[in-house]
């Protein structure tokens, strides 16, 4: 029989529901704010939603306390923001005034790959 999920902390609950408060107040100052404001709203309310939607997933698949550490330690997620920042590399040219900051990125999620491997192999598993 499997073990029921522990409940979620507080700070869990909390983050949920002040991104999910982002998402509403941002779609409607998209409605009720002029030109400019309106859309900077709008963008800043699908960026609360689209993190609602990713805070849920990892809460869902990450039950109980250390989730971030959890995180680190997952050689699948580590390689996958690997290849694309390796893409991102890829595809800017040479003379691109953010090359640098895909260079940069490429570089951490190299070096979270090893240590995400690494921790894996050491603990077996």
């Amino acid at each position: 029989m499997t073990e029921p999920r522990p409940p979620w902390s507080s700070r869990r609950r909390k983050t949920l529901l002040w991104l999910a408060v982002g998402a509403v107040l941002g779609a409607l100052g998209a409605v009720g704010l002029p030109a400019e404001w309106g859309v900077t709203a709008a963008f800043l309310g699908a960026l609360c939603a689209f993190l609602v939607v990713v805070a849920l997933v990892v809460f869902v698949t990450v039950p109980g306390p250390d989730t971030l550490g959890t995180l680190l330690r997952t050689p699948p997620l580590a390689g996958a923001v690997l290849v694309v920042a390796v893409l991102l590399v890829l595809s800017n040219p040479t003379g691109s005034s953010v090359r640098w900051l895909w260079v940069v990125a490429a570089a951490v999620a190299a070096a979270w790959t090893a240590f995400a491997v690494w921790e894996t192999r050491r603990s077996g598993g």
